[in-house]
């Protein structure tokens, strides 16, 4: 009967992990051996602030999971993993590249974004984008920019008018 019980358990982790994947936008599988438990929560308590959520889980269960899914990511399956799932797309990224680039127990090995896998290369690069109050502030000193040029350009026509100009 322990194994009854134990197969109904395992299968419940899988369900679990499906569950997730069918929610999430992005799973991310982190490498963290070697951080300090102190360290881990760290990173579970800074994900969890922009709704994103990191498990550990047996990588045999989430690999199964994963492939009900259609996901590949057997040669990514070694180690002590850490699956990160976010609704999100990009801050998840960039919080996991925040805290690696300050511990090096901590590495990204691959993702699937969006549907579509993400070598580390690929997650490195969505790292590099502003943050949206960024890209925002981007687009406000463009704007600024051509509002200028309007108001200096009809100034000018202005004073051209004023000094008796008819064009």
């Amino acid at each position: 009967m322990a194994s009854e019980k134990n197969l109904n358990l395992k299968k419940s982790v899988v369900s679990e992990i499906e569950s997730k994947l069918d929610k999430s936008k992005t799973l991310l599988l982190v490498e963290y051996r070697g951080m300090s438990v102190a360290e881990l929560s760290g990173l579970r308590r800074d994900l969890k602030k922009s709704g994103s959520d990191l498990k550990v889980y047996k990588n045999r269960l989430a690999n199964l999971a994963l492939k009900n899914k259609g996901i590949e990511l057997d040669e990514f399956m070694t180690g002590p993993n850490a699956y990160i799932f976010s609704g999100d797309i990009i801050e998840p990224i960039k919080i996991v590249s925040e805290i690696a680039k300050k511990n090096d127990n901590l590495s990204i090995k691959a993702g699937y974004i969006d549907g579509a896998f993400a070598s580390k290369e690929t997650i490195n690069e969505y790292a590099s984008i502003p943050s949206y109050e960024g890209l925002l502030t981007m687009f406000a000193g463009g704007l600024i920019e051509h509002v200028k040029n309007v108001s200096i350009a009809l100034n000018l026509y202005a004073e051209k008018l004023e000094k008796g100009g008819n064009e």
